[in-house]
């Protein structure tokens, strides 16, 4: 079960924006943080992954207008409501947290959608910068509304790729399509095994609780910014290495071919960017197989594989995150690693049931023993994506 206090109260966030806008929403939509179980920075590059929703939720009041006003507000940051002109939205024009929203606004009037204007009201319990793709859930939330507003007829997959639109041309960060996809398609009991070249989509069930397991989300309370260049840098190293390989996407290197590959790229930094992603395709592709074969204790070690090629290779963990791993897998656990952008967030442990207790203490006795800010820790249970609530 998510932490109570995590749950935002639908009647609360009516009433909130009855009180902000004088006037009550039209409706109360919801839209999930996810965590990724295996496959990281494959998106991008027409790969594979494996995300889950979350139970914790960015929740919108909305209601349409019809002068062209968009009004934005949060009820989890500072300021009040933010006001702005939809004809006069430009991509890349800051606006802080409510780019997100905005950027949605943006990029389903560039797509040719009659979206006049709104008033919205946004409350989140997804952790910011903990690699749970808040973003990606303030993104979805607002263009799923928006298209039941204005019965816009657009599937959940579309309105995941407006939803990445807004982020990758209009806020600026250059991430795939995964965040947006498992937040607006995710079903409960069940992780989403998307290929991101073709996207199709497979509901794999993913019921730990009947297989005497646990997955664990250690949020290390390292803030991350995937808008400062490092994630960037990664892409366009990918970027050089399928050029080098003259292939459109890292997807089309063979995973049995990769060695060839490697011996190919004069770049020791393309080098590993590319055993990264081939591998991790892999590594997606061998976790599925497991729980297709209802064996998910046999993912755990993956994961561990998984890590260590994001540490090494990649060279997107922190100490923080590495020390979830170690003191996890040190207590027992059968596999952990950091799931989302890196560079800090969060981390995911795979384990008995019946160890939850030893695997937490354990980490947060190493988080204490290092001088760390003690970690939140909290239950993976796979949730429902995008959803109108009233």
């Amino acid at each position: 079960m998510a932490d109570p206090a995590d749950i935002t109260d639908i009647t609360d966030i009516a009433d909130e924006f009855q009180e902000l806008y004088g006037r009550a929403p039209e409706g109360v939509w919801e839209a999930p943080g996810r965590v990724n179980l295996i496959g990281e920075y494959t998106d991008f590059n027409d790969g594979f992954v494996m995300p889950l929703a979350l139970p914790h939720t960015a929740v919108a009041a909305v209601a349409r207008r019809t002068d062209g006003v968009l009004r934005l507000h949060s009820a989890d940051m500072d300021g009040g409501v933010v006001e702005l002109d939809a004809d006069a939205l430009e991509p890349l024009s800051g606006s802080g947290w409510a780019a997100y929203p905005a950027g949605v606004v943006w990029a389903l009037r560039a797509a040719g959608h009659p979206v006049t204007g709104a008033d919205i009201h946004l409350s989140s319990a997804v952790p910011t910068g903990a690699g749970l793709s808040s973003s990606a859930a303030l993104e979805v939330v607002t263009a799923l509304a928006l298209n039941d507003l204005y019965g816009l007829g657009l599937t959940r997959p579309e309105l995941a790729r407006l939803a990445q639109r807004a982020e990758n041309a209009f806020v600026g960060v250059p991430c795939g399509i995964m965040d947006q996809t498992a937040s607006a398609c995710c079903a409960e009991g069940h992780v989403l095994h998307l290929d991101t070249r073709d996207l199709s989509l497979r509901q794999v069930p993913f019921d730990l609780a009947a297989h005497g397991l646990a997955l664990l989300v250690v949020d290390t309370r390292v803030k991350h910014a995937l808008g400062d260049g490092a994630y960037a840098d990664r892409r366009a190293a990918c970027e050089a290495g399928a050029r080098a390989l003259g292939v459109r996407t890292l997807r089309e290197v063979p995973y049995a071919h990769l060695d060839t590959a490697l011996a190919r790229l004069d770049s020791e930094t393309v080098r590993r960017c590319v055993r990264h992603v081939v591998s991790d395709n892999e590594r997606v592709e061998r976790v599925a197989a497991h729980l297709a074969a209802g064996d998910p204790r046999a993912a755990g070690p993956v994961l561990t594989e998984g890590h260590a090629s994001l540490r090494d290779d990649l060279r997107v963990s922190c100490a923080e995150l590495d020390l979830v791993v170690a003191a996890s897998v040190a207590a027992g656990a059968l596999g952990a690693r950091m799931t989302g952008g890196g560079f800090g967030g969060s981390a995911i442990v795979l384990t008995e049931a019946a160890t939850v207790d030893t695997v937490t203490k354990s980490v947060e006795e190493a988080f204490a023993a290092a001088g760390c800010t003690a970690p939140r820790v909290f239950p993976a249970v796979p949730s429902a994506g995008a959803r109108r609530r009233s």
